[in-house]
């Protein structure tokens, strides 16, 4: 089959997907595209490397200080219009920030932290591109229909994302294929630029498929329709086959814990106990964690790829460190690996990392231990946002338990707290606390689960402003 008939056949089956999966009783805004085609772009490749795809092109760290006029005008359209929206719900919105001041806190000291950074311009922008992230976070979250706005947003994603992939891979080798510096070795990477990057896609959107295809099994109301299934079991078929053929092994392993526990959920022995939550949650990040870092199932983790280096990581990490002058604040938003000390780790390194390779680390070099404990403090709340969502909607909960999961441990082998990294925009999106409007039945059963809401109506919104509030998480 030539690479032009196997794109209309592509074309044609993603086309199937959305025809399959749609709901005709949803009533979604037509601004959920917006934080779509960010995390299409947070996913893939910036728009200047789609034009320069397959050309070759070595970028030097001057480079990463200039970035793209285009780029940057394509991502400051998308947040003005983000904000243009969330402006038309900035009650919503107001009273989201308000319930989660310790994400607020994180983000404003990120933006603090640009006043020390040896390219304040640079982290500046970088810091607007974080902001970005939560913008379109909020987007999501305050649509008139949220439960169809959540599976849309991942369904999207999902299904334009990863078929594409496996066309580029198959067809057009020169986009989706690569090749190791030193050793020659082939790797895919489908629509992103790397295989770690198309790992995150595969587990961002094999999650959402999963809770997709939980939540039919689940169906007790006679009400299951075949489309979705077919739908996300394709989709999901094709991300496995591509966690594995990618050889992504964070987040193939990250997938298997966090589905798993997701699918551990559909019991209400122990979605309704906390202490029995609480003990599966420790129980597998210390595994992971003991995994990596303290020979815990050494024989699995050699099995699937890993050496006690963690290919290269430790060497990597050990020289990070004894690199780290500012360890209280840090060098400032995003601004480690710019400038000198990037020259100087492409000079040790022929792979030429751009990152740490572990989210903690790398918040610690941006942040310091300013930084880290407050990421600390995000990630403890957050923790207790999703625990306390269970006692209103378990199901909901497992899908937002899986994304902290996935993300909490990715980020032991993977920067997973970065800006526009698609890992950090669904941890955050889970993590969030929702508030009640109000205290009167017909509000409550509009707002009864974080992601499961009925549309906010002129009726609920009068109710609130005379109505105490109060936190549902």
């Amino acid at each position: 089959m030539t690479p032009g008939i196997a794109t209309f056949f592509f074309a044609v089956g993603i086309l199937a997907l959305f025809a399959l999966d749609r709901d005709k009783n949803a009533r979604t805004s037509k601004a959920l595209w917006i934080p779509v085609v960010w995390m299409l772009l947070a996913g893939s490749r910036m728009v200047s490397q789609w034009l320069e795809a397959g050309s070759v092109a070595t970028v030097s760290p001057e480079q990463l200080l200039d970035g793209s006029p285009l780029d940057r005008n394509i991502l400051a359209g998308l947040i003005a219009a983000g904000v243009t929206v969330l402006f038309g719900r900035r009650r919503e919105v107001g009273t989201l920030l308000r319930a989660n001041w310790s994400i607020l806190v994180f983000f404003v000291y990120c933006g603090y932290s640009v006043l020390w950074s040896d390219y304040p311009d640079v982290a500046f922008k970088r810091w607007m591109k974080a902001v970005g992230d939560l913008v379109m976070i909020l987007i999501v979250l305050t649509d008139p229909d949220r439960p169809a706005a959540l599976k849309r947003f991942l369904a999207r994603i999902g299904f334009l994302l990863v078929p594409t992939s496996i066309l580029l891979i198959k067809y057009y080798p020169h986009l989706g294929q690569g090749w190791t510096g030193v050793e020659g070795k082939v790797f895919f990477n489908g629509v992103a630029l790397n295989k770690n990057l198309l790992g995150v896609i595969c587990l961002v959107s094999g999650l959402g498929c999963v809770w997709r295809l939980i939540e039919a099994l689940r169906d007790r109301e006679g009400t299951r329709k075949a489309g979705p299934l077919i739908a996300q079991g394709t989709v999901l078929a094709m991300v496995l086959v591509l966690l594995w053929r990618a050889n992504s092994l964070t987040s193939l392993g990250c997938f298997m814990l966090a589905a798993g526990l997701m699918a551990a959920m559909i019991l209400p022995a122990l979605a309704r106990k906390r202490g029995v939550l609480h003990l599966l949650v420790v129980s597998v990040l210390f595994f992971a964690f003991g995994a990596m870092f303290l020979n815990v199932g050494s024989d699995l983790v050699e099995t699937m790829g890993r050496d006690s280096t963690l290919t290269g990581r430790t060497g990597l990490w050990q020289t990070l460190l004894n690199m780290n002058q500012y360890p209280l604040l840090g060098t400032g938003f995003e601004s480690f690996w710019l400038g000198k000390r990037l020259e100087d780790l492409w000079g040790i390194y022929w792979w030429r990392p751009n990152e740490a390779h572990n989210g903690y680390l790398e918040v610690f070099l941006n942040l310091g231990w300013t930084g880290v404990t407050l990421l600390a403090l995000v990630i403890a709340t957050g923790y207790r946002n999703i625990v306390s969502a269970f006692r209103r909607d378990p199901h909901t909960g497992g899908l937002r338990l899986a994304y902290f999961v996935a993300g909490t441990a990715y980020g032991f082998t993977e920067a997973a707290f970065r800006m526009m990294s698609p890992v950090w925009i669904v941890f955050v999106l889970a993590i969030i606390a929702v508030p009640e409007l109000g205290s009167v039945p017909s509000v409550r059963r509009a707002t009864s689960s974080p992601f499961c809401h009925e549309p906010w109506d002129r009726t609920a919104i009068l109710l609130s402003r005379k109505l105490p509030t109060r936190r549902i998480f």
